[in-house]
């Protein structure tokens, strides 16, 4: 680990200062050639040629920390303080590459600028979450990458560095050492350490910001953005804010990134060659790391009808990020089925509007006319309002992929609570579809649906008819009786399910009808007319002639008649 204080009393420059890295040598301690940089007035030297003025000083003699601790007001503190403060030569023609190029976009840009920074002056960038004073002990981890930009001079007892990384001084900024002197906002010294930037991601929304062209943070309104484009989509400019270091990790599902223009230290970054020449600079690998690339385009969206993000494939990440951030990122949504809009990782109470258009359709015309006639209601008073454009995937009958088709998705939002969250923007959904039907031509839209949850009914659809839904269920069903079918057809194959043998029965092939059972001996009596033929006679006539009937009665005694 290298000691800077050492290198504070004794700091020299080999090469040309500001093209490449510096080497630092001390007969105190040890100094062999270095990957860390002290540079100054970075937003000069990125934009062409640079002239350094650096004061006659001596390099023999090292004084040590330990040495330079002790000095109270030495020429050593002196000696750094003119070294560090050294000054840059630009000419005109370099800074000319760098001006802002002007250009006509189908859409209005939209610019999103990076929230945190590795400045030495921010106090949540220290673990005391307080910047170093005169004497404190300065630790920056050893493997750890950083770039540091310094706004101001400071006085240190002691700083440790890391093998790679870099200052970016100010002008007026330098380090000194501490004389121990009294210093009313230091009254006991310890160990601050560098906080660790590896983690800030790309792709985490809560780290970005929209702002206006000029950098400053952009009014609130009745718009917002869903998550994705939270972070900034392809073609978006990205600010980095002057006089700032950063460190971002470009980890992404994506091989490259791209983007309109990328602002770094007050310069605007517009075209391929000068993000090229850019990153082939010192800076860039101490700034960006990751396996996703940067790639500037300069071209903003040429498609009147809006452009998709380009995150979808991010989208896990996102989401993923914004849930590990600090707070309640995504509140319990007071509605039993909340909706879950394209590019949203929160469920939402309120409702979403899915527009197909023609080639006559203006997003930024559509959206301008909803605000100021509808949203500017005061029955609308607390409703925000999402619309770009989506890739919503389509499936035949449900099942089978068909690509995905573009779409305008509007995302309503309301400030209600309870059983009327999300009520008000059921209404304006309303007013929208209403205006679809009666305008919808004239804007250049064919067709909308729409969805609504809100705390006091369940999700509910306007819109087309789920004809889509009901023959996913009957194609669902056929393939469920083929499947049986199929696998009663394996196992009968296999022997392990035997069917019964149906043989068809035909007429020359009839069974005989079974006899009859033969009488019991002890029941009834014979009938002499049972099998046997009858007589060829005519039984009316034989009932008309001496045909008898009696019977024999057992309370009769002929004895008794006799006598």
């Amino acid at each position: 680990m290298k000691r800077l204080l050492s290198l504070l009393g004794i700091l020299q420059l080999l090469g040309e200062y500001g093209q490449g890295p510096a080497a630092l040598a001390s007969r105190g301690d040890r100094w062999a050639s270095s990957a860390f940089r002290v540079l100054q007035q970075p937003c000069s030297r990125a934009a062409g040629s640079v002239t350094p003025s650096v004061p006659d000083w001596q390099t023999g003699e090292g004084i040590s920390s330990r040495t330079w601790g002790r000095q109270a007001g030495t020429e050593a503190g002196t000696a750094v303080q003119s070294l560090l403060s050294l000054s840059f030569e630009v000419s005109s023609a370099a800074l000319q590459d760098t001006l802002p190029v002007e250009y006509a976009s189908a859409t209005a840009a939209v610019y999103k600028q990076w929230i945190p920074n590795t400045n030495f002056e921010t106090a949540s960038n220290w673990d005391k979450g307080r910047v170093p004073c005169a004497r404190d002990v300065v630790h920056f981890d050893k493997d750890k990458v950083v770039s540091v930009f310094v706004g101001s001079p400071h006085a240190l007892t002691d700083m440790y560095l890391p093998l790679n990384g870099e200052f970016l001084l100010a002008a007026g900024a330098a380090f000194t050492a501490f004389d121990g002197s009294w210093d009313p906002g230091c009254d006991s010294g310890g160990t601050v350490r560098f906080a660790d930037a590896e983690h800030r991601s790309w792709f985490d929304p809560t780290l970005w910001r929209d702002v206006l062209p000029s950098g400053e943070l952009r009014p609130g309104g009745p718009i917002f953005s869903v998550h994705e484009e939270r972070v900034p989509c392809r073609h978006d400019d990205v600010i980095f804010q002057p006089e700032t270091s950063f460190r971002v990790n470009t980890d992404s599902a994506q091989p490259v990134i791209q983007l309109r223009s990328i602002s770094v230290m007050g310069q605007e970054l517009n075209t391929p060659s000068s993000w090229a020449g850019y990153l082939g600079g010192p800076s860039a690998p101490l700034q960006f790391h990751g396996n996703g690339t940067l790639q500037v385009t300069g071209t903003g969206c040429p498609d009147k009808s809006g452009c998709a993000c380009g995150n979808a494939l991010d989208g896990p990440r996102i989401c993923a990020a914004l849930l590990r951030a600090p707070g309640r990122q995504c509140p319990e949504p007071a509605c039993q089925s909340p909706l879950q809009p394209l590019g949203h990782c929160c469920g939402i109470c309120g409702a979403t509007i899915n527009l197909e258009f023609t080639p006559d359709f203006d997003l930024q015309k559509y959206q301008d006319k909803l605000v100021q006639e509808l949203l500017s209601q005061p029955r609308y008073a607390g409703v925000q309002l999402a619309m770009s454009k989506v890739h919503r995937a389509q499936t035949f009958l449900g099942l089978v992929s068909r690509g995905a088709a573009p779409l305008i998705q509007i995302v309503l939002i309301d400030d209600r609570a309870g059983a009327q969250a999300g009520t008000a923007a059921e209404q304006l959904a309303a007013d929208i579809m209403q205006d679809v039907a009666q305008h919808g031509e004239a804007l250049g839209i064919s067709s909308g649906r729409m969805e609504v949850a809100t705390g006091s009914t369940a999700t509910g659809q306007v819109g087309s008819p789920p004809v889509s839904r009901i023959a996913a269920g009957t194609v669902m069903g056929l393939l469920f009786s083929l499947l049986f079918l199929g696998g009663i057809l394996f196992l009968y194959r296999r022997g392990k399910l035997r069917l019964p043998t149906l043989r068809p029965q035909h007429p020359w092939e009839r069974m005989e009808e079974p006899a009859p059972p033969a009488p019991a001996s002890d029941k009834g009596f014979d009938n002499p007319v049972f099998s046997v033929e009858p007589p060829d006679v005519d039984l009316a006539e034989v009932a008309s002639k001496d045909l008898q009937v009696f019977y024999l009665n057992p309370l009769y005694n002929a004895s008794e008649t006799e006598t």
